[in-house]
């Protein structure tokens, strides 16, 4: 492979329309994250994926190395083993693009008494004169203690400003004839805004993939507006491993990990606000959750101990600090609240779950999971709160499936095989998001292709296709495939397959969630017919077809009607924190009560895994 040798050249990615300038020698992935690029890069550019496929349309690349055959064969490849070497044009199709994809952001919420950390105060201060020489600050100090005394320190101290407040303070007052709206948290003085604007919260939960933000009214409590995105650090992982090893590489690569994520968090704020006429520097207070890499990397901490047993976070309390210190564009002197941690892969997102689904407080015997690439799953019996993660993978999200695909347009996301006039199951029904050409499939549609062909026999239970039972099988022993979509139906480009192993990663994924559940009930002393409700949450939870489920053993069997899937609760949860402080003060309380499960140490996981992998 050539060395880097100083030169730069011109890399453009259609049909995206961007472009950047990249020295010799420099991947394609390099370049597609340095231009914006949403590229997938599920193993984190390690050329174990496959996810990163492009097509190079003009110009001069390095050959192909080892591993890239697969991709050859289709005329692609891997951007992460492709190196520059002159000017360079790339096709990205839309199966190797992170965006645009379907994000969850609606959830079922809770009523809450409204009493946010902060509180605004006009106040009207007596301008100075020859003989009233009062310090600005003095004076509005002053004011501020006559119209709200019960914020008056018992060491006499009063209201203190931060310091960008202060800054603000005399130019301010001036311009508004000594007439201001403060905003207060906590006996500081954090920011001055216009006069009637009520402050605005932020609450973020930041998905390993996804992040999904809201924008709050802290007098009303109101959402004014919400928003959802991939979370910019895909580009360098697609899971949580990936990315704690990219920060291993040094100390630069931990700190693009993070300016990636709170750019993309300053750009959503910027973005919602703008939507409702108002700006950023108007949020004052910020509630982020996410999982507990999330949670570090957002915070600029180390995560390779997360990544190594026995997986101890730097931090697990709930932790506070100024957006300026992160660099997020708010309010500078606003504060930035990260609910308390269970474990190291059991994250703030999983108390807000708890929290806005009342599980913990529910009196019947309740499952609550978060299903993702990371399964955070709880059960409530009685007095008792038992968490565990179990490592779910990422097949719900299209990852490591032959034609998978996250949730953006085209992706097949719902499948049924229909009987011929002969009564022969030999069609396939699937409706594609958006009603686009079919051009890959993604979780909830692999769930009911693999739920489907179970049904109708041609998966055996231990995953096996049969292959003489259906005409749209082909193939022999592992390469046995099952065709979704034949090429050219629908406008499709190229056939849409279900393989032998993008079965085995079903299982795999569906057995981790079912030996989760299946341990805390044996911890608990329970058994499954006990369960009275199960609570369905995350993004994937909101689009899988729960009889699917059921069918493939994800689940335990029992009545459809006792399930429930209720959205994004970690991002209802985040909400429920930014406008009431009881509700802070409750996610202490379920940190402290969750009684943590560490399966990998379980004695009877591995004996209760295997039994799960089995398809029903």
């Amino acid at each position: 492979m050539d060395e880097a040798t100083g030169e730069e050249y011109i890399v453009e990615f259609e049909p995206l329309g961007r472009r950047t300038q990249v020295t010799r020698g420099t991947t394609l992935l390099e370049a597609a994250r340095q231009a914006g690029v949403g590229l997938s890069a599920v193993c984190g550019g390690a050329g174990t994926c496959g996810t990163c496929r492009v097509r190079v349309v003009g110009g001069e690349v390095s050959p192909p190395v080892e591993g890239e055959r697969e991709a050859l064969a289709d005329g692609f490849r891997l951007a992460c083993r492709t190196r520059v070497l002159g000017d360079v044009r790339v096709d990205v199709p839309p199966t190797s693009i992170t965006a645009p994809q379907r994000a969850q952001i609606e959830g079922r919420e809770l009523a809450v008494e409204l009493d946010p950390a902060v509180r605004t105060c006009d106040v009207a201060a007596e301008p100075p004169s020859l003989t009233d020489l009062q310090a600005d600050a003095a004076r509005v100090r002053d004011a501020l203690d006559r119209q709200l005394p019960q914020l008056a320190a018992e060491d006499g101290a009063g209201i203190r400003f931060d310091h960008s407040a202060l800054c603000q303070l005399p130019v301010l007052l001036r311009e508004h004839d000594w007439q201001v709206r403060l905003v207060v948290r906590d006996r500081e003085v954090i920011a001055i805004v216009p006069a009637g604007a009520p402050p605005l919260g932020l609450a973020v939960d930041i998905g390993t993939t996804k992040v999904a933000a809201y924008l709050v009214d802290l007098e009303s409590g109101e959402t004014l507006a919400a928003a959802g995105r991939m979370n910019p650090q895909i580009a360098y992982g697609e899971d949580v491993m990936a990315r704690i090893a990219y920060t291993m590489d040094g100390a630069s690569q931990a700190r693009e990990l993070q300016e990636a994520i709170v750019g993309g968090l300053s750009e959503m704020a910027r973005d919602l606000c703008a939507q409702v006429g108002r700006d950023s520097a108007e949020i004052v207070e910020a509630v982020l959750v996410g999982n507990t890499c999330m949670h570090h990397l957002v915070l600029g901490l180390p995560v390779e101990q997360l990544g190594l047993a026995p997986y101890v976070p730097a931090l697990a309390r709930a932790y506070d600090l100024k957006a300026r210190e992160l660099g997020l564009c708010l309010a500078p002197g606003a504060n930035v609240h990260l609910l308390p941690k269970i474990a190291g892969f059991v994250g703030a997102d999983h108390v807000a779950m708890i929290l806005a689904t009342d599980i913990s407080e529910a009196g019947e015997v309740t499952v609550g999971l978060d299903i993702g690439t990371n399964t955070e799953i709880s059960l409530a019996a009685g007095e008792r709160l038992l968490c565990c993660s179990c490592a779910s993978g990422p097949a719900f999200e299209g990852a490591h499936i032959h034609d998978g695909m996250r949730a953006a347009p085209g992706a097949i996301e719902w499948v049924r095989l229909v009987d011929d006039a002969d009564g022969g199951a030999s069609g396939v029904e699937y409706q594609t998001i958006d009603g686009a050409p079919p051009v890959g499939i993604c979780g909830s549609g692999v769930l009911d292709a693999v739920a489907e062909l179970r049904r109708v026999g041609i998966l055996r239970e231990n995953g096996a296709m049969r292959v003489d039972s259906h005409p749209r099988v082909r193939g022999t022993g592992g390469a046995t495939e099952f065709v979704l979509v034949p090429a050219g139906e629908r406008e499709a480009l190229r056939d849409v397959v279900i393989t032998r192993k993008d079965v085995n990663e079903i299982q795999l994924a569906k057995g981790a969630i079912r030996a989760g559940v299946d341990v805390l009930l044996e911890e608990a002393g329970l058994e499954e017919g006990q369960i009275e409700r199960v609570v369905i949450a995350g993004a994937f939870g909101t689009y899988l077809d729960v009889g699917s489920a059921l069918a493939v053993g994800m689940f335990p069997p029992l009545p459809r009607e006792r399930f429930v899937q209720v959205g994004n609760a970690a991002g209802m949860g985040a909400k429920m924190v930014l406008v009431s402080r009881r509700c802070r003060a409750r996610t202490e309380e379920i940190a402290r009560r969750v009684e943590y499960i560490e399966l990998t140490t379980h004695a009877r996981f591995v004996a209760v895994y295997t039994a799960a992998l089995m398809l029903p």
